[in-house]
């Protein structure tokens, strides 16, 4: 029917995915879910059994999960979006998953060729508040019109979409969004147990922060949580964070650019992984367990 809301399918709804399906719900839109573990979606929406009985009731797909692996097992696994074959000719499916920049774009060839289906590798900045409040900042890469046809979708979940290029090019900004983010919320981890060591009233540091050079949403989010050592609700995860901090050294390497701040800051991601002090599953405000040394 002309005029008719876009019906939108969402896979994928842990930290992020969630609110951002709760989004699409808010913006009125009709809307099924599928996630792997049985998980109820947002009041009103149908919860559907596999990928591919999603995309077939669906005109547009969200897609947020954790990693390449998880990518193209709902792609083309058992009862995959790719198992649908010619019959999704036209539909759109926009990835807003954070995966390696060749995996996306050999994905979209794929995804193209068997299926006539329009994909997006859509990865997002903003963390789990902006998920919320459906602000987050979206790096596309992809056709023009395909993201166009997803409009509704990304008005829904984001304030700003910026087309970085074509398919891989939203995955290779996110990284560069990741070399930043990494290795600054590793100097906050420092910082805030350098802070705590030599008697400064952390509790007011974020604040006192606040507007000056050393200010940032990372910071603003994460720096209270740091100084109380309060790590719940886990907002993103160091795990999270290590893996987007290796698909930045890969690009770097394979550009043949020399990052060596960004390769320590990798390596101590890596460590993180063994120390038994640290959660590496947990908040990755918990990343300053890694420096605290008076535990009182």
């Amino acid at each position: 029917m002309a005029g008719a809301s876009p019906r939108i399918g969402f896979i994928g709804l842990g930290n992020m995915g969630l609110p951002m399906a709760q989004r699409v719900r808010l913006a009125k839109l009709p809307l099924a879910v599928w996630n792997r573990s049985a998980k109820p979606g947002p009041d009103g929406a149908q919860v559907l059994g596999s990928p591919a009985e999603l995309l077939q009731w669906s005109d547009v797909v969200g897609l947020c999960v954790t990693d390449t692996k998880a990518v193209e097992a709902v792609c083309f696994g058992p009862g995959g979006l790719a198992s649908v074959g010619r019959s999704a000719v036209g539909k759109v499916v926009v990835d807003f998953s954070s995966i390696a920049p060749e995996a996306a774009a050999a994905i979209a060839q794929r995804m193209k060729a068997e299926c006539g289906i329009g994909w997006i590798d859509a990865p997002v900045s903003g963390g789990v508040p902006a998920a919320e409040a459906g602000s987050l900042i979206v790096f596309a890469g992809g056709d023009a019109a395909d993201i166009a046809t997803a409009r509704p979708l990304f008005e829904a979940v984001s304030s700003k979409v910026t087309h970085m290029g074509p398919s891989g090019a939203g995955q290779a900004t996110k990284v560069c969004n990741q070399m930043i983010v990494s290795a600054n919320m590793m100097v906050l981890a420092e910082t805030f147990a350098t802070a705590r060591a030599a008697g400064v009233d952390v509790a007011r540091l974020t604040d006192a922060l606040a507007g000056g050079f050393a200010d940032s949403k990372p910071l603003q989010i994460f720096g209270p949580r740091m100084a109380a050592r309060h790590y719940q609700p886990r907002q993103s995860s160091i795990a999270i964070m290590a893996k987007d901090a290796g698909l930045a050294q890969t690009m770097a390497r394979e550009a043949g650019v020399e990052t060596p701040l960004g390769a320590l800051s990798a390596s101590l991601y890596q460590g993180a992984r063994d120390r038994p002090e640290v959660d590496f599953d947990g908040d990755i405000s918990g990343l300053v367990e890694l420096y605290e040394t008076k535990k009182g």
